[in-house]
């Protein structure tokens, strides 16, 4: 199986006693979050990132994948981090978030921050995903310019459509069941102009959460698209994340 060039899972050394997770997004793969990796890593934290099921090969090997397998991926990194550090924290981008949100539920992580996590998406078709992965197998990605950072965008040009039904799935699972698990303190970031999630969704996972009200933040970006982590606020999202678990004094 033949890995793009830097889709790869990366780990980085930190030298603080602390871990922190990384989760990229659906068609998306760990370079995406290598940036943001990059700035905790000079904090001082061990950083893991692992390179998804199905992503980062063949837009065919994510076709026959699911939320399950990429919940497992994820489960299995976070216990490899817990085993070796006794504070361990998560982020995720996109789907990453809401594995983030499933991790935080069932794992324990000190805090996490969900970037451009989706509970409500802008495209009118999810409706009828059920029937429409039977006649389109594959979907078109909008094109982005990330201009400096454009090496750190390792993503499909296609996205499947057969794992969407799980995807989803997942979604509504976290929706009714894993918000109100979560007890420990979050970070919400949320572009309000971005075109693939709804911003509404940052709002609802802020007001669902089972975290007390002065151990959530939510930070609203003006400037950005999905990908965070990527784009012109990266830095204030990288910051703020940083920052947002440096305040773990406990």
């Amino acid at each position: 199986m033949q890995i793009m060039a830097g889709a790869e899972t990366f780990l980085l050394q930190g030298n603080n006693g602390k871990a922190v997770l990384l989760l990229h997004g659906y068609t998306g793969t760990a370079a995406e979050m290598r940036p943001l990796g990059d700035y905790l890593h000079t904090l001082g934290y061990t950083v893991l990132c692992p390179r998804l099921p199905g992503h980062g090969t063949t837009v065919e090997d994510l076709e026959q994948t699911t939320a399950d397998q990429w919940l497992a991926t994820a489960a299995a990194a976070c216990d490899e981090l817990l085993a070796g550090y006794s504070k361990v924290y998560v982020a995720g981008l996109s789907m990453g978030g809401l594995l983030a949100m499933a991790i935080a539920a069932s794992k324990p992580v000190r805090r996490a921050a969900l970037l451009s996590a989706p509970i409500y998406v802008r495209d009118r078709r999810v409706p009828f995903l059920p029937l429409l992965r039977y006649f389109i197998r594959y979907l078109p990605k909008r094109k982005r310019n990330y201009h400096e950072m454009s090496k750190y965008c390792q993503a499909y040009t296609r996205m499947p459509t057969k794992p969407l039904s799980s995807l989803f799935a997942l979604v509504k699972r976290c929706k009714k069941q894993l918000l109100p698990q979560i007890t420990i303190p979050c970070l919400i970031a949320q572009s309000t102009i971005e075109h693939t999630v709804q911003p509404k969704s940052a709002q609802y996972i802020y007001d669902n959460l089972g975290t007390p009200p002065e151990q959530k933040q939510l930070l609203w970006l003006e400037r950005s698209g999905h990908i965070l982590t990527l784009d012109c606020e990266r830095e204030t999202v990288f910051a703020a994340v940083g920052n947002f678990f440096e305040a773990d004094e406990k």
